[in-house]
């Protein structure tokens, strides 16, 4: 794991717990998440999934590091970073068009689903 590999967004649990769209936005806008990344050398890269043989990508984040590491138990080089709002807004805008969802705590117990664009909308708050 990378140096966030005890981070943990008790806002965000919380939010899922909760299965409250809203607070998992505001705890996006407010905290950060857990995004998990390749084990590469060289610049940090986004780890996304893919099922099966779709054309498009899943962008999974977790509220904690050891929510992630539930996921992928047999896996030992699992990293992670922690995105703030302003750095997931990036990747997301950088990479809408590959990405046909989001997915948070996706290994439970309380895992919620968005599209890659209201999670962009969220982190935007755009005033009317």
């Amino acid at each position: 794991m990378t140096d966030d590999s005890a981070f943990s967004s008790p806002t965000l649990a919380a939010a899922l717990e909760a299965q409250d769209a809203l607070a998992v936005a505001f705890a996006l806008r407010n905290d950060r998440v857990a995004v998990p990344m390749l084990p590469v050398d060289g610049p940090p890269q986004v780890r996304v999934f893919r099922r099966g043989d779709a054309d498009r990508y899943m962008l999974l984040l977790f509220s904690s590091a050891q929510t992630y590491e539930r996921m992928l138990p047999q896996e030992s080089d699992l990293r992670v970073r922690a995105y703030d709002a302003a750095a997931l807004k990036d990747f997301l805008a950088s990479n809408i068009g590959v990405l046909e969802a989001v997915w948070f705590d996706v290994a439970g117990p309380h895992a919620m689903q968005a599209t890659p664009q209201d999670v962009l909308d969220a982190l935007e708050l755009k005033a009317e």
